[in-house]
């Protein structure tokens, strides 16, 4: 079978469970939340237009509180990530357990990351215009899993299959050249493309050609007035307005 053929006997069983897991948990956690966050505004709004009316909870879907206090799914997805990375390194076990813990990990990671703008405010901005960091963070983590799943070296052929000086010298050139790139993205502030560009060469091209975002370690040191100004309008309203539709798309409209 190709599932066998390229991903199990390819070593690369865990990394496919661990991103399906991780993709499925995270739109299952949005629908819920969206579903949540609905209820919540249409009891606010008959309370409003018939404030006398004495509101019940209606059961189904609502928020956890332990104590009085909302305890967050993010809580619940350290937790079973730690679980998960604590008994892969006490026990290492093989297949099925092996796919069980990946599986375990991909679903916290995906409750975890995507209240990942809670842990960058210390406040709870899941539905504010900050909580759009929540969704670069969950795409970040998805191409990151994509990225081990093809499961491509960044150092390519094994030295010890390089023949001669010239080809080792050129092989090692070649390799240092492209971490540089990818390098480069990183100091331009794109990093998923750095990610990709890891292990897709191009990728790490055309990122580290292209301007640096305006407030990247890159541009503040190295651009000008004329450049800065050019990096803010290609980085400027047009494209968040562009990316904030994809981030809405995902995780629901943000207030």
């Amino acid at each position: 079978m190709g599932w066998y053929r390229d991903v199990v006997e390819s070593g690369r069983a865990q990394a496919a469970w661990a991103l399906l897991a991780f993709l499925i948990t995270f739109a299952v956690t949005r629908a819920v939340t969206r579903r949540i966050r609905a209820k919540q505004a249409a009891r606010q709004a008959q309370q409003f237009t018939q404030p006398s009316t004495q509101q019940e909870d209606d059961g189904g879907l609502s928020d956890v509180f332990i104590g009085g206090i909302h305890i967050h799914h993010q809580v619940w997805g350290i937790l079973t990530v730690l679980l998960a990375g604590l008994l892969q390194f006490r026990y290492a076990p093989s297949s099925p357990w092996a796919e069980v813990l990946a599986v375990m990990f991909g679903a916290g990671a995906a409750l975890t990351l995507d209240e990942f703008a809670l842990w960058l405010h210390l406040d709870d901005v899941y539905w504010g215009p900050e909580g759009r960091k929540s969704i670069d963070a969950i795409m970040l983590g998805g191409a990151l899993g994509v990225v081990l799943l093809m499961q491509t070296s960044p150092i390519g052929a094994e030295p010890k299959e390089i023949g001669s000086t010239l080809a080792r010298w050129s092989y090692f050139g070649g390799v240092g050249f492209h971490l540089v790139l990818a390098v480069l993205c990183f100091l331009k502030g794109k990093l998923a493309t750095g990610l990709i560009g890891i292990v897709v060469p191009v990728v790490a091209m055309v990122g580290a050609i292209r301007l640096a975002k305006p407030g990247s370690t890159w541009a503040l040191r190295r651009y000008g007035v004329r450049k800065q100004e050019r990096a803010r309008n290609r980085f400027g309203a047009r494209y968040d307005k562009r990316w904030n539709r994809v981030r809405d798309l995902l995780g629901g409209r943000f207030s």
